[in-house]
């Protein structure tokens, strides 16, 4: 009898603890403020493969395609062709692509984008991904050349949305 007191206390304290864990974590969180279609695109400086650091002021006054991926995404792997397709052909009309992997090692990247032209970028620390609010991959956002969110689109895209996105965002239209 008095073993299984002992017991029905010990899953009591248990079962108490996990549900006061769970409403402190709630209150404690850290909140981040949900990346907007007008608003300013959070600043950034995250390093490319070849160790090149990248700041997205520094692409005012071009349209940026920032794309979140990862390598184990079969949804970023099928879209990847398409976003170097697009590439190719916006670049010399102001439009750049930054890819933004999330934290996975240089040598799963490389492997990974090795017929890709435009940059690669590795959120080590998960900051850039923390501070769009990046919940799903892929997802795109797409900058104007102000430096304003004109579109976020999650899920993979065909080639068709690709090209409509990034006319969303050509300089000098």
């Amino acid at each position: 009898m008095k073993k299984r007191t002992i017991m029905r206390t010990v899953i009591l304290v248990i079962i108490f603890s996990a549900i006061a864990y769970t409403v402190y974590s709630n209150f404690i969180k850290e909140t981040y403020e949900l990346v907007k279609i007008g608003d300013v695109a959070p600043d950034f400086i995250l390093e490319d493969l070849n160790g090149e650091k990248h700041k997205l002021s520094d692409y005012k006054g071009q349209g940026v395609v920032l794309n979140f991926w990862a390598t184990y995404c079969d949804y970023c792997k099928e879209e990847m062709p398409d976003l170097e397709e697009n590439y190719i052909k916006y670049k010399s009309k102001g439009v750049e692509i930054l890819a933004i992997n999330n934290a996975q090692t240089p040598f799963e990247v490389k492997k990974f984008t090795n017929n890709i032209s435009f940059p690669i970028l590795i959120d080590h620390s998960l900051v850039v991904f923390k501070s769009y609010n990046i919940e799903f991959l892929p997802t795109s956002v797409f900058i104007d050349s102000e430096g304003i969110v004109k579109k976020i689109s999650s899920g993979e895209m065909s080639n068709k949305s690709i090209q409509k996105n990034i006319e969303l965002i050509l300089p000098n239209r």
